[in-house]
């Protein structure tokens, strides 16, 4: 089954092995769409290995995520960005103390149909594209079409990150139009030739074709170097220090076991980074 199929908004999965589950401790992840597919398949491994523990799984967006651990109606918040100020100060006042663990490295890409003869766009480009300021694709080398903006929605951690490493916090084009995962945007893009996406590393596909940026594509190698300008962590949040059935949860996906589910999802485990020191933070 593709990926996009595996993480539709509200997914929830609530996943009762063996017996014995009345004692089990119940939890809780939600967030970012981006995670899901590895927080998915690790729960299914860590299920595996633990039966008679009880854990529901949702999609929704990394600020979903996060406003859930806030509001203490998840254990375990996923997201691809790094937590903001503001909420902070948020969970401070309701007395949580959200603490980051970073599970893997991801990549950015943007992504047009693959008969779209366009293969590379700078940072600027894709700034003034997002903008609005440029609009057609024969201004970036393209056939004489108007370029589709297609966006993720304000909840989702990779918007954020976009926004950040890519429009410097401009606003995105109004015209764009909002999807609210990762695997919807693949899904648009593929069936429209004048498209033009962004998605994690994780969810590439031969349904459409992934753009270098600035000349340097996106792999695991130029992620970690930060070579390719547009990477960033993946985190787990929880309130203060994870304990029971949650601590075990992240060592599991911390573990060598869990970061090859972390590769085989397609993203950059922590052990190659590593291995290669980075150039410079963003």
């Amino acid at each position: 089954m593709k990926k996009y199929l595996r993480q539709v908004i509200l997914i929830v999965l609530c996943l009762l092995v063996g017996a014995g589950t009345g004692l089990a401790e119940n939890i809780v992840i939600k967030g970012s769409t981006t995670v899901l597919p590895i927080a998915q398949a690790a729960l299914e491994a860590y299920m595996k290995a633990n039966p008679g523990t009880k854990i529901s799984l949702s999609g929704g967006g990394s600020g979903e995520g996060i406003k859930a651990l806030i509001d203490n109606s998840t254990d375990i918040a996923t997201s691809s960005r790094e937590i903001k100020g503001s909420e902070i100060e948020r969970a401070k006042s309701k007395g949580i103390n959200p603490t980051a663990t970073v599970v893997a490295i991801d990549a950015i890409v943007p992504i047009v149909h693959p008969k779209n003869p366009v293969k590379d766009l700078s940072i600027d480009q894709l700034s003034q594209i997002y903008q609005g300021k440029i609009t057609n694709w024969k201004e970036v080398g393209g056939d004489d079409l108007q370029i589709v903006v297609i966006s993720r929605d304000s909840s989702s951690g990779t918007f954020e990150s976009w926004a950040e490493l890519v429009l410097n916090k401009a606003k995105v084009t109004p015209r764009a139009q909002l999807q609210a995962s990762s695997g919807a945007i693949v899904q648009v893009v593929s069936k429209n030739k004048y498209a033009l996406g962004y998605i994690g590393l994780g969810y590439l596909d031969k349904t459409t074709k992934a753009l270098t940026v600035g000349g340097v594509a996106a792999s695991a190698k130029t992620a970690i170097s930060r070579e390719y300008p547009i990477s960033r962590p993946l985190y787990l949040y929880t309130n203060g220090e994870a304990g029971g059935e949650s601590a075990k949860f992240i060592r599991f996906v911390l573990s060598p076991a869990g970061q090859k589910i972390v590769a085989k999802e397609g993203f950059v485990p922590l052990a190659d980074s590593a291995k290669s020191p980075a150039k410079g933070k963003k």
